[in-house]
């Protein structure tokens, strides 16, 4: 009689403890596509910005780390192309890239890719480490989005910040929270550490 065992390669992130295939990483990445798109319906207005509130942020940043780098791309890069074609599945069902908020997406896009290179280096798998990985995830995605309001809307640099960052900073806390006890104990419950 033999014992099935979950065995963790090193560089493993969370999607690899599944069975590998072609099959699974096409559904991973169309899966990462589409709750990326369900979350950002999750929208809430924020008085003086043409930019909401979302949970598309955790959905990509939880997507890269729990996917890898290349697959966490590939999803969010399908979700930008999907929603470019017209796919009304943006923050509050928009779509296309002419939008003041696209300059996340794009964001997004990167900071799924960087988090998901940090996840195959241990970064998901204590408290700490998964919060620098949100920090940054959340860092890059404004270091893109932020110029691209400005730009988008003529803002001046300091107005986009004051309309596209500030509002944002204590629900991208409570977001990094609630991923620093998600992804460490998701780790603990498979037996990785």
């Amino acid at each position: 009689m033999s014992t099935a065992s979950v065995s963790f390669r090193p560089g493993a992130v969370l999607a690899d403890l599944l069975p590998a295939s072609r099959v699974r990483d096409i559904a991973l990445v169309a899966g990462g596509a589409a709750l990326t798109g369900l979350a950002a319906q999750i929208a809430v207005p924020v008085p003086g910005s043409p930019v909401p509130v979302t949970g598309q942020t955790f959905a990509a940043l939880l997507v890269g780390t729990a996917f890898g780098a290349r697959r966490g791309f590939l999803s969010l890069a399908l979700y930008a192309l999907v929603g470019m074609a017209g796919v009304p599945w943006f923050a509050g069902g928009t779509s296309g890239a002419g939008g003041a908020s696209f300059g996340y997406v794009l964001g997004m896009l990167l900071a799924a890719t960087v988090a998901g290179a940090l996840a195959r280096r241990g970064a998901d798998r204590s408290v700490l480490r998964t919060a620098g990985t949100m920090v940054l995830g959340s860092a890059l995605i404004y270091a893109v989005g932020v110029p691209y309001l400005a730009l988008s809307t003529g803002m001046s640099f300091g107005a986009a910040v004051a309309a596209g960052l500030t509002p944002f900073l204590l629900g991208d806390a409570l977001k990094a929270a609630l991923a620093m006890g998600l992804l460490p104990a998701t780790w603990k419950l498979v037996g990785g550490k």
